[in-house]
């Protein structure tokens, strides 16, 4: 299982940025829905940064904890989907849009604001004990930085029960999204399995570049 003292070095570095990222997520399509006219997030106690209201033990927790404890390639979670009600927006299909795209534009926000920070950072004049604190931090911000990009690129592919399956029925005919909302669970079982399977490894290549992109401009961008 490891050193105790890796372990918890990862569990602060990479779990704990990844559930913060999550519920920022899921706040964000709460946060959209109540623009949209919809407050069923905020009855039922879901617009919060709280990260217990939003957890999943199998996906929140388990599995990503599970992950770090075995040291196994595939790093990946979820958190409870933030819940709306169509009947209370005015314009439902073009509405639902925005509520499905406000999720991983959050985590692209996120990873834009972690980029920001890291470039004040580096420039700020700071004494030699503090530049191991210094360094510190800005290893934290670059993982959020990766963990945010891949959140958003997972969560735009096209597919139910994704963000993305939600976007793109902004712009399918009626009888299409019918059939796809039907086989929700089918293609959420695929999902799972191409996960487990590695098969979305491709995901890797954009998130790692869209990342590097970012921290060069933070750190020797002027």
């Amino acid at each position: 299982m490891g050193d105790p003292l890796e372990l918890g070095y990862k569990l602060a570095t990479i779990y704990v940025p990844f559930v913060i990222a999550l519920c920022f997520h899921e706040y964000a399509h709460g946060w959209m829905a109540l623009r949209k006219g919809d407050n069923t997030a905020l009855q039922m106690g879901r617009l919060s940064m709280n990260p217990i209201v939003h957890m999943d033990m199998i996906g929140t927790v388990l599995l990503p904890i599970m992950a770090i404890f075995t040291n196994i390639p595939i790093f990946f979670g979820w958190a409870k989907p933030v819940p709306f009600n169509p009947r209370n927006l005015k314009n439902p299909k073009a509405d639902t849009f925005w509520i499905a795209l406000a999720g991983p534009l959050s985590n692209v926000l996120l990873a834009v604001l972690s980029a920001v920070v890291i470039f004040v950072l580096v420039r700020m004049p700071i004494s030699i004990v503090a530049i191991q604190w210094q360094n510190a931090i800005a290893e934290i911000l670059i993982k959020f930085i990766s963990i945010n990009l891949f959140l958003a690129v997972f969560n735009m592919i096209p597919l139910n029960p994704l963000d993305g399956g939600k976007v793109l029925a902004r712009f399918l005919p009626v009888s299409w999204n019918y059939k796809l909302e039907q086989n929700e669970a089918m293609t959420g079982m695929i999902l799972l399995a191409l996960i487990l399977t590695g098969a979305l490894q491709f995901l890797a290549w954009p998130v790692t570049m869209a990342a590097r992109a970012l921290v060069f401009l933070a750190t020797q961008g002027t």
